[in-house]
């Protein structure tokens, strides 16, 4: 006898017979006795003529299926309950042991479908369901589980919970969540397998909110003890960074089971609460769980973070101890934490001796030795690895382009064109993380042009973190005004900058229109909540000088770090707030945040600024206590403290004791002693950062060129000349406008003008130089070509420039010219005039002979008239022979303070001048009972 059924199953196995009572129609059967077993069981005639006539036609795929099929034929599969049971077993373990092959577990879950059905199975054994359903769902046949489910009369939990496992593993997530509702409205009792895969569900849907709900049943229906349902809980509001929430949830009830610790410690690491994982696994160990190999593997992730090698070294020995230190976790986690602690013999210990080695733990020992500057390691890491065809990812070629990046630069073009061919032939190119590091690695090597190939060649510019680094890469230097119009660009590609964005363009911006639009920008949508951008923003204000309203973001910074504090104490020095940045470090103090290097070099400038050496000294050992001075930054600063205060002995014995002396604190250290007159010691310091190979800056040059310049020997000035051009320094303005001033003191005006064509971007400073070496040379007219040629150039002067101009002017005899100039001072530019200035003016007067008009000039001066001018006054009267006038400009010196010397002889001078050697006399013997004393001159010749 054979079915419907039977021949529909035959057919799906490619067995292609016809039985002569099928054809004739006599034995057909109703429904229900087809499904009898007894009635299914055929007869011994059939098989007989079955054997003897007719040969099955077997198709090709239905070949394989045979075996299985005659197994399924035999007579004895269900003939009693503990054979059907036996039966269920053994086929089911049948269909899991050919699950690999979709085509061929379809085909047995089909079958067994049918047969459970005929024999009535799926009524009387659930276990039978459970892998009909299990099987459907590992064929990825959704839709016949979902039939199978809808027909069942009363599905269990476990049905309900095998529905919500299969859609998780189907990634049908939305259909878990919503069979879970459905076990809700039914009032279908729920168990922890029903928590545990819904909550999976929810945290796949990145739906905090439905978690929740999920966890209020949880603790309504008394499940909140279970391990499995809580770790679940946990790692969902790990994975939505709500990790207090995950605490909470932690704490909630005391469990001694490993998962739930495991889940908080591995989800502090993914928060970056290091010291959290840390502290829960300290708390582990002092109860009675032992930790595993998840455990260690996270807690080394934080102590590799944290910096604690130590500790570290102590797991290291744990996991020996308890057995996992041979765990593939555990033995990249030691990698990495070795590597990142510049512990690389042990790094290459561990990666030698792991048996099978992973391209994690290669990523791993290649950025450990970035981090170490040992480049050459990573190439040799990194090319044997590709020998051994490990499969290189992003990741360590990122890590190969930041080594390139680092190298010196003719090797590492080389290497960086070859590592971008590399990534053209494996197909990253367009992989966003291996843009951003070809974009970051051109750009540090001075190829910004290639960085913007890089980035207009991105098929895909919807990643923000292209963008980022892009306008990060622009406005580090080689082009300012480009990231400015990326950042433009971003809002018209329908994209929204992130706080990286904005911090990057931030850092560049001298516009206070446009600081106060990217501002709003970040209010609106909520990017002034990270403290990057907020430090950021109120620097943006303090360089547009608009101290007030950088003060008052400041003041909003809830989390304010050390670079906040230190941003804001430059930003007060730097405008002159001395007072107040020194406040504000003590504010710091007292809110308990311990300083940072940053923050020291920040408040010691302010202390040089203001050439307190008591409160620099204080500060000095504040740093000592607390042990900051062990940065080689905060000892460069101390040194520049100590030399801009003026305790040169000081500053030499700290320079002597720094284990590493770099270029600042020997620049510092140079220009004190320049300054102070030791121009001998700035040579040796300078002599001794060329025998340490130190890097010789802009700073340092100038320093040692204004040395030169007290020596009044132009052949050193020459040769260090010589020597900034041998650097590539000559163009920079600070070591053009030292060798102006150089070559001005040595009386070489045309070196001087020599070296002011040099300078590519000739300054304020740089101007007036040349204005005022003009004007010492008695070159008026040339310097007030070179301020018509300074206007040119939009660059507006300063009081010192105008008082080269006077001073010009004073020399060439340019009498009206030094009237307009005065007058342009205010009128112009809104520059008041000092007493530089009106004695400048007196001296224009007083040089053309127009003594009585330069008197009428003094007595109309908007402020009172001091020493200085009266001084210039008298030496015109001596040049002039002007007598009366001499006498009143003396007399009224000695009103104005205690003469010196050069007043007295003056008088003395204008008196002989004229043979009256009795008030010569009288002048004398006054200059006698001052106490005042005539040093005798001296000359080389």
């Amino acid at each position: 006898m054979v079915t419907d059924l039977d021949l529909y199953l035959q057919l799906g196995l490619g067995i292609i017979w016809v039985s002569p009572e099928f054809l004739s129609g006599s034995t057909r059967k109703t429904h229900n006795s087809v499904l009898n077993p007894a009635m299914w069981r055929p007869s011994q005639q059939m098989s007989s003529v079955l054997k003897r006539n007719y040969k099955p036609k077997i198709l090709a795929f239905g070949h394989r299926f045979i075996c299985s099929a005659i197994a399924l034929e035999t007579p004895s599969v269900f003939s009693d309950q503990h054979g059907q049971n036996c039966a269920v077993s053994d086929q089911c373990c049948s269909l899991e042991e050919h699950s690999k092959s979709t085509n061929l577990a379809l085909s047995k879950t089909k079958i067994l479908h049918s047969r459970f059905l005929r024999a009535h199975i799926l009524d009387k054994d659930y276990s039978a369901i459970k892998y009909l359903l299990d099987g459907y769902y590992k064929c990825s046949r959704i839709d016949y589980a979902v039939k199978l489910f809808d027909k069942m009369a009363i599905p269990y939990t476990f049905c309900w919970n095998l529905m919500i496992s299969g859609c998780n593993k189907a990634l049908l997530f939305s259909e878990s969540w919503e069979y879970f509702c459905r076990m809700h409205v039914l009032a279908i009792c729920m168990d922890r397998f029903t928590y545990g895969g819904v909550l999976s569900a929810c945290e796949a849907l990145q739906s905090v909110a439905f978690g929740e709900q999920v966890y209020g049943l949880v603790m309504k229906n008394g499940f909140f003890s279970n391990g499995y349902v809580r770790s679940g809980m946990i790692d969902l509001f790990v994975k939505s960074c709500r990790f207090d929430d995950a605490l909470r949830v932690f704490y909630d009830f005391q469990c001694d089971n490993i998962i739930c610790w495991n889940t908080i410690i591995s989800g502090a690491v993914k928060n970056r609460e290091y010291w959290v994982a840390i502290d829960k696994f300290i708390q582990m160990c002092t109860g009675s769980l032992m930790p595993n190999g998840v455990t260690i593997s996270s807690v080394l992730k934080a102590c590799a973070q944290v910096k604690e090698f130590e500790m570290g070294k102590m797991l290291h020995v744990w996991a020996i101890k308890c057995g996992c230190a041979k765990d593939d976790f555990v033995e990249t986690a030691l990698i990495d934490m070795y590597a990142k602690g510049g512990f690389m013999n042990e790094a290459v210990k561990e990666f030698i001796q792991k048996p099978v080695r992973n391209v994690v733990s290669w990523t791993a020992m290649i950025n450990g030795f970035v981090q170490n500057d040992d480049y050459v390691s990573v190439f040799q890491l990194f090319d044997e690895m590709r020998k051994k065809e490990v499969d290189i990812n992003s990741y360590n070629i990122s890590s190969v382009l930041t080594a390139c990046a680092k190298r010196p630069k003719p090797v590492m073009n080389i290497e960086a064109m070859q590592i971008h061919s590399l990534i053209f032939k494996a197909g990253f190119y367009q992989d966003p993380l291996v843009k951003t590091s070809l974009i970051n690695t051109y750009s540090k090597i001075g190829a910004g042009d290639l960085s913007e190939m890089v980035f207009a060649e991105t098929e895909d510019l919807k990643h923000i973190g292209l963008w980022s680094n892009m306008i990060s890469a622009c406005s580090l230097g080689w082009n300012p005004s480009m990231a400015i119009h990326l950042f433009q660009r971003m809002f018209h590609e329908g994209l929204k900058p992130d706080e990286f964005c904005c911090s990057s363009v931030l850092g560049i911006v001298n516009c206070l229109y446009l600081g106060r639009q990217i501002h709003s920008y970040t209010l609106k949508f909520g990017l002034i909540c990270d403290v990057i951008v907020s430090n950021c923003l109120f620097t943006m204000y303090s360089n547009c000088n608009s101290l007030l309203e950088a003060y008052t973001i400041f003041k909003l910074i809830e989390c304010k770090d050390n670079v906040s504090w230190a941003s804001m104490i430059s930003a007060f020095t730097e405008h002159g707030y001395i007072d107040k940045s020194i406040q504000l470090f003590i504010e710091m103090l007292l809110e308990k945040i311990m300083p940072d290097e940053m923050t020291l070099s920040a408040v010691l400038a302010a202390c040089s600024t203001l050439q307190s050496l008591k409160i620099g000294k204080e500060i000095h050992g504040f740093s000592l206590r607390c042990r900051i001075d062990e940065s080689v930054i905060a000892d460069s600063a101390l040194v520049n403290m100590y030399t801009k205060c003026g305790d040169l002995v000081s500053a030499r014995r700290l320079f002597l004791i720094m284990p590493y002396k770099d270029k600042f604190s020997c620049s510092s250290l140079i220009a004190g002693y320049t300054q102070s007159g030791y121009i001998g010691e700035s040579f040796q310091v300078f002599h001794e950062m060329l025998m340490n190979y130190l890097h010789v800056d802009a700073f340092t040059i100038s320093s040692i060129v204004r040395s030169a310049a007290h020596l009044n020997r132009s052949g050193i000035g020459t040769q260090l000349h010589a020597q900034s051009i041998k650097w590539g320094l000559e163009s920079d303005s600070s070591v053009g406008t030292s060798m102006v001033m150089m070559y001005s003191k040595c009386g070489s005006i045309d070196e001087c003008c020599q070296a002011f064509k040099q300078i590519r971007n000739p300054d304020l400073i740089s101007w007036t130089a040349m204005i005022v070496s003009y004007a010492q040379h008695g070159k008026g007219v040339e310097a007030l070509k070179v301020y018509e040629l300074m206007r040119k150039c939009n660059i507006n002067p300063d009081s010192v420039t105008f008082s080269g101009l006077l001073s010009a002017c004073s020399h060439s005899g340019l009498v009206e010219e030094g009237y307009f100039f005065l007058n342009s001072m205010k009128e112009d530019y809104g520059i008041e005039p000092n007493y530089r200035h009106y004695a400048c003016m007196v001296d224009v007067l007083g040089r053309s002979g127009r003594l009585k008009e330069a008197e009428r000039f003094i007595y109309t001066m908007p402020i009172k008239p001091d020493a200085l001018v009266w001084t210039t006054l008298l030496a015109a009267c001596k040049v002039h022979g002007e007598i009366q006038l001499g006498k009143l400009a003396g007399e009224k010196i000695m009103e104005l303070e205690q003469c010196e010397a050069g007043t007295y002889v003056s008088l003395s001078n204008i008196w002989a001048d004229v043979g009256q050697w009795d008030e010569v006399l009288k002048t004398r013997g006054a200059m006698r009972g001052t106490g005042v004393e005539k040093k005798p001159g001296w000359s080389y010749l």
